[in-house]
């Protein structure tokens, strides 16, 4: 049996839960005021110091309250998405309310978005969305399975004899795969763009931009872009035409990037004209040494439809940027130059800026040749067409990638968590002024003191029980932090741990496996419920065709309170559990749907609720059935009967999924609750104000009605209680209970077993 702990925090928070509790966020959360201004809260008591440190201003300290909230009004503040943490004590910290973060190999900084009177570009609005598709492919050149995200447009699933042109975009230095969908919001500024009649309907393809971090150990130096490249070429590039309806020719091919991205993407586009015929760099340069490309103006012009360079004045790379506009310039290879000086310099305000203004160039010759004329006409007539590039201006010079600005911006980095041969995790953290640091972990109850070396960095290793995914994070001097050299974070709207994943000799369900693999794709649907479009995930298996006749059952999940819509993929790994268990013929496919359940913190933002109670299940209810079920069946290649739609949860959406599916059983014949967060009374009363429908009723309809809760867990005792209600009416019911708490380890066992039984 395995060995399971939780988080005494989360344990806390969930045993504090009233039925009647009427709540807002837990603790203080930043909060963006009618006039645009900006208060952040954070509770420290125990700390001695605490800086705000925000994108749009110096960073600057805040003020203790006598409960111990730190707080800071700044603003007002233009209208934008901006990276923030707190400083606590020295320590970096992300704001433990804010369900935004920015995902980076390094630092973690929350984000917030500040809305004006008018929509942004990348606003969320009510038009056609396309899809954001993860996917996995085999790299030969790294030797695994690599990592990608896919955005297709709008008509992609309805005009399935269509194919489409490709812009392949990349991310800067230790930014992830996600960083142009999460931060960027290419998606949103393209379906935003396409609505309006000014951009091509494209695919874009956001690859990870350092094969690096696969194997740590080995040496990647990216300005040779070495791995990289080939990998693009020889594996990336093959999987997506071979897999997405694509057109192949030069002309339907884009590539482009942000900061280490655009290097990247310029100097595989340049070396590869025959592939690509746009080409766009976002706060970046490349190598001048291309002789092939830059030493034949005349040929070259002549193969690319857009060479868009663009750059903040105030980015600490526009001394680099502007000395390789200079070059082509003097070579006579034509080109576009765009600056901004008000978006704050080296910024991803700056990159979705430059989004905007290339994406209705791409895949549109007239457009592209148009604005490549103008630029070179605004040029002067005198630049030199010689090998040598242009002196660049005093300001310029001073903003240049030294080794002194390498060394600032990405100091030495060291390995955490470490997973040894041994079976043993090693976890590190540098802190050098910090006097304290535990760990904290789900391997093991309590905490464990790490000790510190001569260079501030503070280790543990840790031996777990068994291999599994464990939550953890550290405590600096009473200060709670996620790892900040782990890419890998629990999504939650409350504070976010980090994830280790320890690997046994032989891989488990949830292991990404040889095997084929389905997708998680995210797109919107309008919630009639509240009135604005919200996120939704789903999961469609290997061999899923839109153009084709057949049609899977659906799997409904509901994530627990303070979760995310993200947690059952990026913590319960639904899709690897269920690729691996179809893959072993144990499962039958199945589309697995994976909404936000928890509406209020946006109905907050907008103004249409102020409190709220989280055990209602009210809406919930009415979201599922009014919006989100028919939303699938309008979209997706699905079974439409009660007898293939099967709804399950976990914690509060373990009392979600009961309320919705025992309420509506013409709909749901599968209903599997796991830990369900229902409690003695009520469970009655719930059978009997017709929250849940009638014993005869639910015997007739459903299939399958699953309870299972670990022997540890918190709402062990009121899963027994539920288990008698039952028994008592004579309800048939099947039952789970392991050893362990109230854990996502546990709630990946539920959901492995669950998926063996659905629609069988």
């Amino acid at each position: 049996m395995k060995t399971r702990f939780f988080l005494p925090a989360l344990a806390s928070l969930a045993l504090c839960i009233s039925a009647s509790a009427q709540m807002g966020p837990q603790t203080p959360s930043t909060v963006v005021n009618p006039d645009n201004t900006v208060t952040f809260s954070i509770s420290a008591p125990q700390a001695k110091n605490v800086k705000i440190s925000a994108q749009f201003a110096p960073k600057q300290d805040m003020v203790k309250g006598e409960n111990g909230v730190w707080s800071i009004t700044l603003g007002p503040v233009a209208p934008d998405i901006y990276p923030y943490c707190f400083e606590v004590d020295g320590i970096g910290v992300m704001d433990p309310q804010c369900p935004d973060w920015f995902p980076n190999e390094g630092f973690k900084n929350s984000m917030i978005d500040i809305r004006g009177e008018e929509p942004m570009d990348h606003d969320l609005q009510s038009v056609p969305h396309g899809k954001v598709d993860y996917v996995n492919y085999h790299s030969e050149t790294l030797g695994l399975f690599g990592n990608a995200i896919i955005y297709t447009p709008p008509t992609y699933d309805k005009q399935t004899d269509r194919r489409y042109p490709v812009f392949y975009l990349i991310s800067g230095t230790t930014d992830t795969e996600e960083v142009y969908f999460k931060v960027g919001k290419m998606n949103l500024i393209l379906d935003n763009l396409i609505a309006q009649g000014k951009a091509k309907e494209m695919i874009i393809v956001l690859p990870y931009g350092n094969p690096a971090r696969y194997n740590p150990a080995e040496t990647f130096d990216f300005t040779k872009g070495d791995q990289f490249s080939k990998d693009l070429l020889n594996d990336l590039m093959p999987y997506v035409e071979a897999n997405y309806r694509t057109l192949n020719d030069r002309d339907s091919r884009a590539i482009g990037g942000f900061s280490r991205g655009g290097n990247q993407g310029l100097s595989f586009g340049l070396n590869n004209l025959d592939k690509f015929s746009y080409l766009c760099s976002y706060s970046s340069f490349t190598s001048m040494n291309i002789p092939s490309v830059y030493d034949k103006a005349k040929k070259t012009n002549k193969q690319i439809n857009l060479f868009w360079l663009g750059c903040g004045t105030d980015d600490f790379l526009y001394g680099n940027a502007k000395e390789y506009m200079e070059f082509l310039d003097s070579k006579g290879i034509e080109n576009i130059q765009y600056f901004t000086s008000d978006k704050m310099g080296h910024t991803w305000m700056n990159a979705r800026h430059f989004l905007s203004q290339t994406f209705p160039l791409l895949f549109d010759k007239e457009a592209s040749a148009k604005a490549m004329k103008e630029a070179q006409a605004a040029k002067p007539k005198t630049a030199r067409k010689t090998a040598e590039p242009a002196a660049p201006a005093a300001k310029p010079d001073q903003q240049r990638l030294t080794p002194e600005v390498m060394a600032r911006l990405f100091p030495k980095g060291i390995i955490s968590p470490d997973y040894n041969k041994d079976g043993s995790v090693t976890f590190r953290l540098r802190a050098p002024q910090a006097e304290k640091v535990e760990l904290e972990c789900q391997m093991f109850e309590g905490t464990r003191p790490m000790t510190k070396d001569d260079e501030g960095v503070w280790s543990v290793n840790v031996t777990p029980h068994e291999p599994d995914i464990y939550p953890y994070a550290f405590i600096v001097d009473g200060t709670k932090i996620a790892d900040p050299e782990n890419m890998h974070i629990f999504p939650n709207e409350g504070f976010k741990s980090s994830l280790a994943d320890v690997k046994g000799p032989q891989p488990d369900w949830q292991d990404l496996q040889d095997v084929p693999h389905g997708k998680i794709s995210y797109t919107y649907y309008t919630s009639k419920a509240v009135g604005f479009d919200r996120p939704v995930l789903v999961y469609t298996p290997a061999g899923y065709d839109p153009a084709s006749s057949e049609k899977y059952p659906v799997l409904y999940l509901i994530h627990g309170m303070t979760d995310t819509h993200e947690t059952w993929f990026k913590v319960g790994k639904i899709n690897n559990i269920l690729d691996n268990l179809i893959a072993a013929g144990l499962a039958k496919k199945m589309i697995v749907v994976m909404p936000y359940a928890n509406p209020y913190p946006e109905m907050i933002r907008r103004g249409q609720a102020k409190m709220y109670n989280p055990m209602d299940t009210e809406l919930t209810t009415k979201e599922f059935t009014e919006s989100v079920v028919p939303f699938i069946e309008a979209n997706y290649n699905v079974l439409t009967d009660a007898d293939s739609r099967a709804i399950a949860g976990f914690s509060l959406g373990g009392r979600q999924t009961l309320a919705c599916g025992l309420g509506n059983p013409d709909k749901f014949h599968y209903v599997c609750a796991f830990a369900p967060a229902v409690f003695g009374p009520e469970i009655s009363g719930n059978f009997e104000n017709g929250t849940y429908a009638k014993a005869d009723e639910l015997n007739q309809s459903l299939k399958l009605l699953w309870l299972s809760c670990g022997t540890s867990d918190f709402l062990y005792q009121s899963s027994l209680q539920l288990e008698n209600n039952l028994k008592d009416r004579g309800i048939r019911y099947t039952t789970m209970y392991p050893g362990g708490g109230h854990t996502w380890m546990n709630c990946r066992d539920y959901i492995t077993e669950v998926c063996k039984l659905l629609f069988q």
